[in-house]
């Protein structure tokens, strides 16, 4: 039976592409969890309809992420935590902090897009990245302070 993929299945193929599975497969597993559609000429054209739509949809997040990724590049935040002696921090610089900070400045983000490379444990000024598409990511300047 020839189906049309609605998900990426492992083994199978991507999402949109049209394959060929035993009629047992489609009808009893596939079809009833909504992963697949019969590969009819009907269903054919409505697949081309929303590719369009989804190409258009993923055009407009890649535009708005790489606009917030070259005003995110642009910042730089300063965090104010408690620090002892030779400027160790009391705890750490977290993404949740950054994330809080961002939020402060207009850009909402969220935290598992933050990426540290070690955790922030002193005072001074760090880089981190920022993921905020497939494959746009921003770096963001951090001036942690002494409180």
């Amino acid at each position: 039976m020839k189906v049309i993929l609605k998900e990426d299945i492992k083994h199978l193929g991507k999402m949109g592409q049209v394959v060929e599975v035993a009629d047992g497969y489609a009808r009893n597993f596939l079809i009833p969890k909504g992963l697949v559609v019969e590969a009819s000429a009907k269903n054919i054209k409505s697949l081309e309809h929303e590719k369009r739509i989804i190409e258009e949809k993923a055009k407009k997040l890649k535009n708005s992420a790489q606009d917030l990724a070259s005003r995110i590049a642009s910042l730089t935040i300063t965090i104010k935590s408690k620090a002892g002696e030779e400027g160790k921090l009391f705890g750490s610089i977290t993404t949740m902090d950054i994330v809080e900070s961002l939020k402060k400045e207009g850009i909402e983000i969220d935290k598992k897009m933050v990426f540290l490379g070690e955790p922030i444990k002193r005072i001074g000024s760090y880089t981190v990245s920022i993921k905020l598409y497939t494959d746009i990511s921003a770096p963001l300047n951090i001036q942690v302070i002494e409180e």
